[in-house]
């Protein structure tokens, strides 16, 4: 999949996706789907630098584009040039830069300085018709990033179900303290990318997707208070895996929010749960 920043050319002829796209939910799986009808090869645009944190990092989205079969990704950085940028000046730069021959939006997208911009605009400056589809909601409600970041900071998992292809968090194994082998738990540890939106700290079952398969596997999201540690990291145990992935990507997909983060008066206390936990794990996973 090919990667260009905003303002650079993309001359391939495309069917041109608009929109911030932090990763692809419901919504957006509309208008790729209409892109796709086109026969054309679907470019969109991603923004990074937004308010708050990411449902998903720049590798992550990567990802998830091009499953979903993206040509290619325009990567735009909210920064004070972009803010500053009119609507009418970024209508003109975007699509002057990437050969559209057919452009896709939300009814609703808006953009340029205090979002004035809106699709009717577009259609003065495109070459090409302007699709402006009808928003798509679950329960009456917009589905939207920020409807979704929302149940993700109140430990809804839910919301995964609305995403393609769920909610995950995607990082390098590292190695760790190797204080889970102790107990029969050994984990894999990742660093949380700072960018990154968490679900609250706890432990959660799940799916991690590794390059030797993917497993059923208990999440461990924060502090470890039972052996003095308070740095924030994320621990995982595979379930039915044995040996070791250090230096690999693996993408963790928390389902089911278990318990919240607690300080055992033992190991002995802390694998009794974790045996609880794995049992859970092997009834709904």
């Amino acid at each position: 999949m090919l990667t260009f920043a905003f303002g650079e050319t993309c001359q391939t002829p495309c069917a041109l996706l608009l929109g911030g796209f932090d990763g692809l939910h419901a919504g957006h799986m509309s208008l790729l789907a209409a892109a796709k009808r086109t026969g054309l090869p679907v470019v969109l645009t991603s923004m990074f630098g937004g308010k708050g944190k990411q449902l998903f990092t720049r590798g992550e989205r990567r990802f998830i584009f091009a499953k979903a079969g993206v040509f290619a990704v325009c990567e735009a950085e909210l920064g004070d040039g972009l803010r500053a940028m009119s609507a009418e000046a970024f209508a003109e730069k975007i699509l002057s830069s990437i050969e559209a021959r057919a452009v896709f939006c939300g009814e609703d997208f808006r953009f340029g300085k205090d979002a004035l911009g809106a699709p009717e605009l577009l259609k003065q400056y495109a070459k090409c018709e302007v699709f402006a589809l009808p928003v798509v909601k679950a329960d009456g409600k917009k589905i939207s990033a920020s409807m979704l970041k929302e149940m993700l900071e109140e430990g809804d998992m839910r919301m995964s179900r609305a995403l393609v292809p769920g909610y995950f968090v995607q990082g390098v194994v590292e190695h760790g303290r190797e204080v889970g082998r102790t107990y029969g738990f050994p984990t894999l540890n990742l660093t949380p990318p700072p960018e990154k939106l968490l679900p609250p700290d706890g432990v959660y079952g799940g799916i991690c997707a590794t390059p030797r398969g993917e497993f059923p596997c208990i999440v461990h999201f924060g502090a470890r208070p039972t052996f003095g540690v308070e740095e924030k990291m994320i621990e995982v145990y595979l379930d039915g895996f044995s040996g070791d992935l250090y230096g690999e990507t693996v993408r963790v997909y928390p389902a089911e929010r278990y318990r919240g983060v607690e300080k055992f008066p033992s190991k002995e206390a802390l694998r009794s749960q974790l045996e609880r936990d794995i049992k859970r794990l092997r009834e709904h996973i």
